[in-house]
């Protein structure tokens, strides 16, 4: 099993490009159901959950051709309706196969999904969705089987905010007969990058980036070629990465104008920035200043940037709050970062961090995505030798990151 050790103490300094974002790519992919045509995508990063997400869209007769972070899809030759436990349970956006192929072919097979170890996830409001457009849908075996002949069009508002349970219905509902309504629908960047590609391939959505979505089914969409937008949470990552071990760092290809709240967050702390078109200069001289938030859905802070936040308060000068609305069990970090000589205590979904002179490195281990980066972080300012363990999480969804830091400085090394 992978770790990554780092010595800490260097500054950052030089470039780092931003990838393409995972949480956009995923649902992209599975679009590519929803078509006979060629879906031709770039920026697509170079992740394990992308890997495993091509696998399982390969195993149900889509064609893939990738070079580097350009994929081509074509779905003219579906043979399987079906998403395997094995492929699924990996990955919780696997979810995303059900609204296509139900929607195209008016039947689907899907394992219930898993991934990161952070809380319950319930997939109840996106069978709640595909039920009110006509769907007959049973679990059993550990299965969602959904069969309906033709989706209809329905109004529907789902009891949370949800953004797979958006993108999927969403997807179900292009190709539905008649005009559905999306209430309550998640309007993070990623779903507006969905849904401006699905309209390039043919579908009519009206309310693109609110919480109300119009959908006009179409007989059929069409294939189209589009860049999948940056990744806001790698682009924040980073920038965290420089307000804890200082220096001065540019982040390119990224967008500068869908995280504004940890924008805000990060200039509390003292980071200077300056934005330049696709690119953020971000300066860091002096100790951070604590800051404190409550996650929440976009446009508010992010529950994915949390952790990366909490890595930087542990050293912050002074004391700071933190309370986690997405996830129930989203502190698994805490402990870890403890180990490190972080002050830090929990409370609900409260923390409470005191920041701290220094950090010292020691052994840590990986329990989520978000908690990986926030261990690499926390490493980078700590004072010693930090190994984290069971990267497995961090590859799902950072593209090369020991590459990148390495390019800027740090002292950071991939050990077998």
């Amino acid at each position: 099993m992978d770790k990554l050790q780092i010595t800490g103490g260097k500054r950052l300094n030089g470039d780092i490009p931003i990838s393409g974002a995972k949480n956009a790519a995923l649902p992209i992919l599975c679009a590519g159901l929803l078509t006979a045509g060629d879906l031709v995508l770039s920026n697509v990063p170079r992740l394990h959950d992308v890997r495993t997400m091509l696998r399982l869209l390969e195993q149900t007769g889509l064609k893939v051709t990738r070079d580097d972070e350009r994929v081509t899809l074509n779905g003219a030759a579906i043979t399987s309706l079906v998403a395997p436990y094995e492929l699924v349970k990996t990955m919780r956006a696997s979810i995303l196969v059900l609204g296509p192929l139900l929607a195209r072919f008016g039947e689907a097979r899907v394992s219930l999904p898993g991934g990161c170890a952070i809380g319950s996830r319930p997939v109840d409001q996106h069978i709640k969705g595909l039920r009110a457009m006509g769907a007959e849908i049973t679990i059993e075996g550990g299965y969602i089987h959904a069969k309906c002949a033709k989706l209809q069009g329905a109004r529907i508002h789902t009891d949370m905010i949800t953004v797979t349970g958006t993108e999927n219905l969403l997807m179900a509902a292009t190709l539905a007969e008649g005009e559905t309504v999306l209430e309550n629908a998640a309007r993070e960047p990623e779903v507006t990058d969905l849904a401006n590609m699905l309209v390039a391939m043919g579908a009519k959505i009206d309310g693109i980036g609110s919480d109300r979505l119009v959908i006009q089914g179409v007989e059929a969409l069409h294939g189209t070629e589009h860049a999948v937008i940056s990744d806001r949470i790698e682009a924040v990552t980073f920038l965290c990465a420089v307000a804890a071990a200082g220096g001065d760092i540019r982040i390119t290809r990224t967008r500068t104008d869908i995280f504004d709240a940890a924008l805000d967050k990060l200039r509390e702390m003292g980071l200077q920035m300056t934005v330049e078109g696709d690119s953020i200069r971000a300066r860091m001289d002096g100790r951070a200043q604590p800051v404190s938030f409550r996650t929440t859905e976009y446009p508010g802070f992010p529950t994915d940037m949390q952790a990366q936040f909490m890595a930087v308060n542990t050293i912050a000068a002074g004391a700071s709050h933190v309370t986690e609305t997405i996830f129930e069990n989203r502190f698994m970090h805490v402990q870890e970062m403890n180990r490190l000589g972080a002050q830090i205590s929990t409370e609900g979904n409260n923390a409470f961090i005191k920041g701290v002179g220094r950090l010292v490195g020691a052994p840590v281990m990986a329990t989520d995505l978000r908690a990986s980066a926030s261990l690499v972080i926390a490493g980078l300012a700590a004072e010693g030798v930090t190994v984290v363990d069971r990267i497995y999480h961090l590859d799902r969804g950072y593209d090369r990151m020991e590459d990148k830091l390495s390019a800027v400085g740090a002292e950071i090394v991939r050990i077998k």
